[in-house]
């Protein structure tokens, strides 16, 4: 194993590297979405079951099955892939985000709406603010699991780790199979970790 990382440095570095960039657009992609659609719940709360419901919906579809309706659309490589990552990433994001909203005491709330405040004014001023720590908690599990899917993507020619592992799995080559996963869970292990730093601090700060 030592062996080939020696000889293949360059390429695992590069698969690597794709990986992370297809996991970081795909976050920042994510946010932006999300945050339009809160804002769009805010305004309107009764769009908030069907929102939920919608994305419930499209994360039940397999990700093979995902990547295969979106390639007449968007052809193969990294866009169909960012492009399934995101709407996965929505479910994951708005369940996190819209309960941490929910488990705001109620008193706080109507506070600052007796103090004049509008939606927005709540939304960026209060709700966002308080529920930060669950905020950073849906951001943590969507990257885990754009890590994870990413691998899938090599199939349709995306990049990253996932070449790795379909390599070995075409070649029956069980130095690049186990590279392939040792590397993948080593990411979802580093970016579960750095999340988990950010969600504790985050927390001791609301108590304190």
């Amino acid at each position: 194993m030592i062996d080939y990382l020696l000889k293949n440095y360059d390429k695992i570095i590069r698969w690597t590297t794709q990986h992370i960039e297809i996991v970081f657009i795909t976050l920042v992609f994510s946010l932006l979405l999300t945050s339009l659609i809160i804002i769009l719940t805010s305004l309107f709360p009764k769009t908030k079951p069907i929102v939920k419901g919608l994305f419930s919906m499209v994360y039940a579809i397999p990700s093979l099955a995902f990547f295969a309706l979106m390639i007449p659309l968007t052809g193969l490589g990294r866009t169909t892939t960012i492009f399934v990552l995101v709407m996965y990433n929505q479910t994951i994001l708005l369940n996190n985000i819209l309960n941490g909203f929910d488990t705001i005491n109620p008193p706080i709330v109507e506070a600052a709406r007796g103090m004049g405040m509008n939606k927005l004014q709540l939304l960026t001023k209060i709700l966002i603010p308080l529920s930060m720590s669950s905020i950073f908690t849906g951001i943590r599990l969507a990257v885990v699991s754009s890590v994870g899917i990413t691998v899938i993507g090599a199939s349709i020619n995306a990049g990253g780790l996932g070449t790795l592992l379909f390599e070995g799995l075409r070649t029956q080559n069980t130095v690049k199979l186990l590279w392939g996963t040792i590397l993948a869970s080593l990411l979802v292990i580093l970016f579960n970790w750095l999340f988990k730093q950010v969600e504790t601090r985050l927390k001791k700060q609301q108590i304190s």
